[in-house]
């Protein structure tokens, strides 16, 4: 991550998101506090489900081709799936956000739990189809590693990851 000095961005920037989702924060937790908690609480047996979906919603957004649009006014991609944030001010800011998983998974928990809090339903269907799509992401991931496992032990051949490129060594693992 580069440090502040290094970006097209002030203090202010960053502060004025940080603001925003406080303010946001606030505003769910105020809207809470009003809900009955004895007939629909959000349970800590959500919580898994919850971070699957924050999981998917944010890699969705972030890496894949369909959200790019959401992207591309604070993004520049290139070719080759590089991508960084573009403009000066808040508006790199917000790029900054858009190209970290975990940045964006902090936004869109928040939108799942208020969807949930503010209509329960909703809420727990949205939930459950990022969790499915989820599950069914590292489903896949790891039937192509074992594959490609299996194959690459018949072959002798390096063993490719689950998007068809090869496995590389990682230094200091």
């Amino acid at each position: 991550m580069r440090s502040l000095e290094d970006t097209p961005t002030e203090p202010i920037d960053y502060a004025a998101l940080s603001v925003a989702y406080g303010g946001l924060l606030a505003t769910l937790a105020y809207a809470a506090r009003h809900r009955d908690a004895e007939t629909d609480p959000l349970a800590t047996t959500e919580l898994a489900p919850l971070a699957l979906a924050t999981f998917t919603l944010s890699r969705t957004l972030v890496h894949e081709k369909v959200d790019s649009w959401l992207r591309r006014p604070f993004v520049a991609e290139d070719g080759e799936g590089e991508r960084r944030p573009r403009g000066r001010g808040l508006r790199y800011a917000v790029g900054e956000l858009l190209t970290c998983t975990r940045c964006t998974g902090t936004w869109g928990a928040l939108g799942l739990v208020a969807l949930r809090v503010g209509r329960p339903a909703a809420g727990r269907t949205v939930i459950s189809v990022l969790a499915a799509a989820g599950l069914n992401d590292f489903l896949q991931s790891g039937f192509c590693y074992a594959a490609a496992s299996v194959a690459s032990r018949e072959d002798g051949a390096a063993q490719p990851t689950p998007r068809g490129e090869p496995l590389r060594a990682v230094p200091g693992v």
